[in-house]
């Protein structure tokens, strides 16, 4: 905490420094204004104003170095200062302090910093009107009040400037200025003094009122401007107008858009659609070629240059080659245009994830579905071999027994066989419901299982495997409910008459409600299992036009019942 503490201190002491540094900049160039451009120590004082600036300035950091170009620019300063230095110059070097002061303004966005420089233009300002500008009118007299203000009232702001809080202002606060506010404010000085020196020499008019009415001038097309811009009515402006221009520099957004799209539908492969994605980029004529790069593959298309843009995400990397330095618009549009791509081919990589889970989701399906098939005729058999050993004094009902469900055994086998050999085709055969109603009763003979029927149409088909499993699954778990719990009914009740309905009913505990909330939904952990049988069981009455559902749980009565019209129409599993 102390070294945190002892780091902002310092931090303060440099920001502190910086701002002396700036103040004492603006003293130097007070003193020259002040002394007058043909004065020989005013051009000395002017050169070590230029100076400061140097070390000051926000546009090369102190530590780069300068170019012979650099080196001559600075040159060039010192000689127009020291040999041709005039009122025209100090005019154009405080419309371009102003200009780099007022776009800072826009930068930076805590308040006292926006303060100190806003109270720094205001003194470039006035200093430019007041003093600088008047000296190069030839027939006009500067007001006593007025000089007394420029030599002695404008550096109180200076005091000012000193005592403005540094809050938020720190060493490593970057030196940043918009160019575009900087521009754009140079220019209204300029349009000011311009101005108002066309008033006067075409009006006759006197200074004050020239530089009024070039103020007002300049309010009245701010506002108009401001007005075009963004305005009120409900229509676009030239605002609008603009950003559509910034998006269709160098190919229409639209146009982009509506390739991306038709190639999107037309190619599946992700990296196939990269590929010709690239090459449709590298048709645009400021494109000379490019590479591309994914997790996977690589490719290149056109021919390489020395200019270069690049864009970059977490699946795409795109370097394209230009014929020319791109402009910032253009790199920007660019960036815009892989953007898009990227976002497209994510897309296609997350379809043929999903294409992928949605594969193993059916082989995972298929093969549960056939697991609990086996199981129940596992138990089956188990029944048959309990039989067996149970009565083996009564040969001819075992043997009835035996005639009776070993053909059933085996036909429900074979159609899991069929199942694993083609899991797409339609193995739903339709079955007498009275006939399977039989033979559900004689399946579970001697289990302690209760079985009431309604009125059964002589003519009404169901799907056999889907109620054979629906059937087998419900009337197991409640046996093994039963093995847990103790002894309880189990009741299962079946009509059809002007619909289907299978109800198994037990006598046992309720089923826990965060389960019952989940179950045919997906699987849930119960005391047996997961309940995967049932979910398969549901999905499986979906897709034959029944359902599933849990109609009764409370204690001493948990009921499910499997219901449908006589004759449905099947629908195909959701995908």
């Amino acid at each position: 905490m102390a070294t945190t503490r002892l780091t902002r201190a310092y931090q303060m002491q440099i920001a502190r420094y910086w701002r002396v540094l700036f103040v004492a900049m603006l003293l130097l160039l007070h003193l020259t204004a002040m002394r007058g451009v043909e004065d020989i120590w005013a051009r000395a004082l002017m050169l070590a104003h230029f100076g400061l600036f140097i070390l000051w300035q926000p546009f090369m950091r102190g530590e780069q170095s300068l170019t012979p170009k650099q080196l001559g620019v600075v040159v060039l300063v010192c000689v127009l200062v020291l040999f041709f230095w005039n009122w025209w110059l100090m005019l154009l070097w405080l419309c371009i302090l102003a200009g780099v002061v007022g776009g800072k303004v826009f930068a930076f966005q805590e308040r006292w910093q926006r303060y100190f420089h806003l109270t720094v233009l205001l003194y470039l300002v006035s200093l430019l009107l007041i003093w600088v500008f008047p000296m190069l009118l030839p027939a006009f007299t500067q007001a006593p009040e007025l000089t007394q203000f420029a030599e002695y009232g404008l550096p109180l702001l200076f005091l000012i400037l000193l005592f403005l809080p540094a809050k938020g202002e720190t060493s490593d606060t970057p030196q940043v200025v918009d160019f575009f506010y900087s521009a754009f404010l140079f220019m209204i000085i300029a349009l000011l003094v311009l101005g108002s020196f066309a008033f006067m020499t075409l009006g006759r008019l006197s200074y004050p009122v020239a530089l009024t009415y070039s103020l007002l001038v300049l309010a009245a097309i701010l506002l108009l401007l401001g007005l075009a811009w963004n305005p009120r009515a409900g229509f676009s402006g030239l605002g609008t107008l603009f950003s559509r221009y910034l998006l269709s520099v160098g190919l229409p957004f639209e146009q982009w858009l509506y390739f991306l799209a038709g190639l999107s539908q037309a190619e599946a492969q992700p990296e196939k659609f990269l590929s010709q994605a690239c090459a449709g980029l590298g048709k645009l004529p400021w494109v000379s070629g490019g590479a591309w790069r994914s997790s996977a593959y690589s490719g290149e298309f056109g021919q390489p240059s020395r200019n270069t843009v690049e864009y970059a995400d977490r699946e795409l990397n795109l370097r394209v080659y230009t014929q020319y330095s791109l402009s910032p618009a253009l790199t920007w549009h660019f960036n815009l245009l892989g953007q898009m791509l990227g976002e497209f081919y994510t897309a296609k990589l997350r379809e043929q994830k999903l294409q992928q889970q949605s594969y193993m989701q059916a082989v995972y399906e298929t093969g549960a579905r056939m697991t609990h098939d086996v199981k129940n005729l596992l138990q089956s058999l188990n029944v048959l071999c309990a039989a067996a050993e149970q009565d083996s004094d009564r040969s001819e009902e075992l043997q009835a027994l035996m005639r009776r469900q070993l053909p059933v055994i085996a036909q429900r086998l074979q159609n899991t066989l069929d199942k694993l050999r083609q899991p797409q085709s339609d193995n739903s055969s339709q079955v007498q419901a009275r006939s399977w109603w039989q033979g559900l009763q004689r399946s579970y003979a001697g289990q302690k299982v209760e079985f009431g029927a309604g009125e059964i149409g002589d003519q009404v088909l169901l799907p056999g495997e889907l109620f054979d499993s629906a059937a087998d699954n419900l009337i197991q778990n409640a046996l093994g409910k039963r093995r847990q719990q103790g002894e309880f009914a189990i009741n299962v009740s079946f009509t059809c008459s002007e619909a289907v309905r299978l109800e198994i009913r037990d006598a046992g505990h309720a089923i826990a409600r965060e389960v019952a909330a989940e179950l045919l939904r997906g699987p849930v952990p119960s005391d047996s299992g997961f309940g995967i049988g049932l979910y398969q069981v549901a999905r499986q009455a979906e897709a034959c036009g029944y359902a599933l559902e849990l109609a009764h749980n409370a204690e001493g009565r948990v009921s499910f019942v499997l219901s449908g019209p006589l004759n449905p129409a099947a629908r195909p599993p959701a995908a």
